[in-house]
């Protein structure tokens, strides 16, 4: 049954797709690329949804590649929120690409094969079922994210790409550790086994195996720029081009995605000594992450450098409620999650054709010359202002409000609702601040004759929309996002479907 490939389908088109576009492809190949790229961006896309719906009726696909029987072989695992991910990612990727397509693509060299490259780091490292093949997806996305950040070139992107570069060096050695330490305790590296292996240890090889553990935390803490990792972050994605940066805003739910799976499945509830290892770390570091973001967008002079602020506190929002280790929480955490990557992401293209449109002032946050389409970036800024901010009507506030809801029969809910109200506050006043200052106060004279092309505008609108859609369809979508953390509290049915699996071909 074609079915069963659905898992790796995600993973092998980008693959096969930037394989091809690495061919030289003649006189004027841009436009060939373009139109294989967008056509592979949907079919990841159907794909996707397809896997989603899949998943939503077995519970979980195993894909055994060459027929390798777990935990031996390399395994894709897949489940609720494997699954949910990859859609994000595809759903986000789409038109991001068409916003490249207009003349982003021509800045740098490759730019559509290390997009696709990238797209596969992120798909494999959503799907894989061991530590070692996460490791390498790692450094798939984590490749091409070198090339991408400094696509267009700069002084100021090659200084950020550069501290992204050995920071990242410095954690993929630190993974290597830390495997091998887990590997050299447990002897398996399939997250299923090693969940149940971890259960049985005791004395110095716990002691050992809770080292490795702390190790991958500061890996994937470092991946999901929480603090005090997330320096990197705010310089790397505000010198970078509004397509790659809006493309990035999936890169740190990678990190997030990675704690979410390892804390849960190997080092949750049921590890015995090393039992929810690191949850106090993330409750401490998910409140000083948020609050971090928060001084950083008050003091933040630039559009770009204000949104790179707001992933930041996203990320903090995020595993701060993950850190509680309710059902509820991680639901309402997974429903945040969908909702920052849309609109982070939308802000971001939003800050790049408002640059555009401004001329000199670009996106520092000072009073400029009206836009060519002033009334309509006026529009856009207010709907995403008000979804990241988390006011009322829209996805932002859906969202928060089911953080602090199903917070508040756990002892911690007074901070937690402390810091999400607090920090919704200081965005309130720096967002504001933005929008008076770049929008409603302009300089006199003739408006700027620069224009974005439609097809711009048309991407951004998309991604907007998407924040509006989650709004009209929070039920369905929160009854998902409460299903995935019901699965992921059911550690015991992983070891059932990854070791027991039916055999699978790649064929």
């Amino acid at each position: 049954m074609w079915q069963q490939h659905l898992a790796i389908l995600p993973i092998l088109i980008p693959l096969f797709t930037a394989l091809l576009q690495l061919l030289p492809w003649g006189d004027r190949p841009q436009p060939k690329r373009r139109a294989i790229g967008l056509s592979a961006s949907i079919l990841t896309l159907v794909a996707s949804a397809f896997l989603v719906t899949e998943v939503n009726s077995q519970e979980m696909l195993v894909y055994l590649l060459g027929n390798w029987e777990a935990p031996f072989g390399i395994v894709l695992m897949v489940d609720k929120l494997s699954a949910m991910m990859m859609l994000l990612t595809a759903i986000l990727a789409l038109p991001v690409l068409v916003y490249g397509c207009y003349s982003e693509d021509n800045l740098g060299s490759h730019f559509h094969a290390l997009f696709q490259f990238q797209i596969m780091g992120i798909m494999g490292a959503f799907a894989t079922g061991d530590l070692f093949n996460l490791f390498v997806f790692f450094e798939v996305l984590l490749i091409s994210s070198y090339a991408l950040l400094m696509h267009g070139g700069g002084k100021f992107r090659v200084r950020a790409t550069l501290h992204y570069v050995l920071l990242n060096l410095l954690g993929s050695a630190l993974f290597l550790i830390a495997i091998g330490t887990l590997y050299g305790v447990t002897g398996t590296l399939n997250m299923a086994d090693m969940a149940v292996k971890i259960q049985a240890l005791s004395g110095d090889q716990a002691m050992l195996a809770k080292a490795g553990a702390l190790m991958l935390l500061i890996v994937f803490g470092l991946k999901a720029a929480l603090l005090p990792l997330h320096f990197w972050l705010p310089q790397a994605y505000s010198t970078t081009s509004g397509v790659v940066a809006a493309l990035f805003a999936i890169m740190t739910k990678v990190g997030v995605y990675s704690i979410i799976r390892v804390y849960t499945l190997i080092f949750g509830a049921d590890a015995n000594e090393l039992a929810l290892v690191a949850h106090d770390w993330l409750w401490v570091m998910g409140l000083l992450t948020m609050l971090a973001g928060a001084l950083g967008i008050l003091a933040a002079r630039d559009l770009r450098l204000m949104v790179a602020y707001l992933v930041v506190i996203s990320v903090g929002t995020i595993l701060t409620a993950y850190s509680l280790f309710s059902t509820q929480t991680t639901g309402a955490a997974l429903f945040y999650l969908v909702h920052s990557t849309f609109v982070t992401g939308a802000l971001f293209l939003l800050a790049d054709v408002m640059a555009f449109e401004r001329g000199k002032t670009a996106s520092r946050i000072v009073s400029g010359k009206q836009m060519a389409n002033h009334s309509t970036y006026a529009v856009m800024f207010l709907v995403a202002a008000v979804a990241v901010i988390g006011l009322p009507p829209l996805s932002g506030f859906v969202s928060k409000l089911m953080i602090l809801e199903s917070a508040s029969a756990n002892g911690h809910n007074f901070w937690l609702w402390a810091a999400i109200i607090g920090a919704t506050f200081i965005m309130l006043v720096a967002v504001t601040r933005a929008g008076s200052k770049m929008i409603w106060h302009t300089l006199s004279g003739k408006p700027s004759e620069q224009s974005a092309p439609l097809g711009k505008r048309a991407a951004l609108a998309s991604l907007l929309l998407l924040s509006l859609l989650m709004t009209v369809f929070a039920h369905p979508i929160q009854q998902y996002t409460q299903s995935v953390a019901e699965q992921l509290e059911r550690t015991e049915d992983y070891p059932k479907w990854v070791l027991k699996a039916p055999e699978v071909s790649d064929e």
